[in-house]
């Protein structure tokens, strides 16, 4: 069962919240607008390189979606022109005055993020466990929580799994986030799954090589 492969797909919200998350006390206030089944899959040890990946991967480039990159340029380009983007994790969350989700926890579990680096990328990583990490990510229109969790299929094979957290900021969040809802659900997401599954049996690959090959 561990090398199963799995078609990223949209599930049903009620199906990630159902489960006993650490996202769940922490972002309360928060709306989850999507879940996801991820086409990855490996061992119960396998988790950590899941959010690895998402913060190595360049999301408004996707050579197989030129759609994808469209918008995500566009978005790009409004956000210079209006200053969405500006203030990136400075700006208190809507209705809060924590500029961050680190700033819920307590002092145990905010130590977890120190073992993951996420200088590279534009998402900032708020605490990780042995099956579960969130990423954060705060601009003009929204603060949003990228929640990722490992989910059992049997006592030897786990999925990942995906759910966004957001609050949208004032008049111009409430606005931009339905808008482009039909968007993320079949352009955004879809072209994500699609590029996240080889991805991640690159990965596993790579990795298994190296425990396979003799050390020095």
């Amino acid at each position: 069962m561990s090398g199963q492969l799995f078609e990223g797909r949209r599930i049903d919200t009620a199906a990630h919240n159902d489960r006993t998350w650490h996202i769940h006390e922490l972002a309360g206030d928060f709306q989850l607008i999507d879940a996801w089944q991820l086409p990855t899959t490996g061992s119960y040890e396998d988790f950590p390189d899941l959010p690895k990946l998402f913060l190595t991967l360049d999301l408004a480039n996707n050579e197989g979606s030129k759609t994808s990159n469209f918008l995500f340029a566009a978005r790009e380009k409004l956000g210079k022109l209006f200053g969405w983007d500006e203030e990136v994790l400075t700006q208190p969350i809507p209705g809060c005055e924590e500029t961050s989700l680190r700033d819920r926890l307590s002092s145990e579990l905010r130590k977890t993020a120190e073992t993951v680096d996420d200088s590279a990328s534009d998402f900032q990583v708020v605490y990780q466990t042995e099956n579960e990490s969130v990423l954060e990510l705060s601009n003009s229109t929204v603060h949003a929580a990228i929640h990722l969790a490992w989910v059992s299929l049997d006592d030897l094979t786990y999925v990942g799994q995906m759910g966004i957290y957001v609050k949208n900021r004032g008049r111009l969040g409430q606005i931009y986030m339905p808008a482009i809802a039909p968007f993320r659900h079949y352009i955004v997401y879809p072209a994500l799954m699609r590029r996240l599954g080889p991805a991640w049996q690159q990965r596993r690959s790579a990795i298994q090589a190296e425990k396979r090959s003799p050390t020095a």
